[in-house]
């Protein structure tokens, strides 16, 4: 389970899908769906820095 009071870069360099809030954190930060971000999530894992790599080669593409 998260620590709701540990919001530093250690948390945020993985995604949880189980925490509305983080959720809703990066569906703000990557400007995506939650839908989007579940299937970047399947196809890369939950790491932030391989979801934003991603979908920086998705708008390249």
């Amino acid at each position: 389970m998260d620590n709701l009071k540990k919001r530093g870069v250690e948390d945020r360099s993985k995604i949880n899908m189980h925490e509305d809030y983080e959720v809703k954190y990066w569906i703000k930060q990557l400007g995506i769906t939650k839908e989007q971000l579940q299937r970047l999530i399947d196809k890369v894992g939950n790491s932030a820095a391989a979801v934003r790599k991603e979908l920086a080669g998705q708008a390249k593409g």
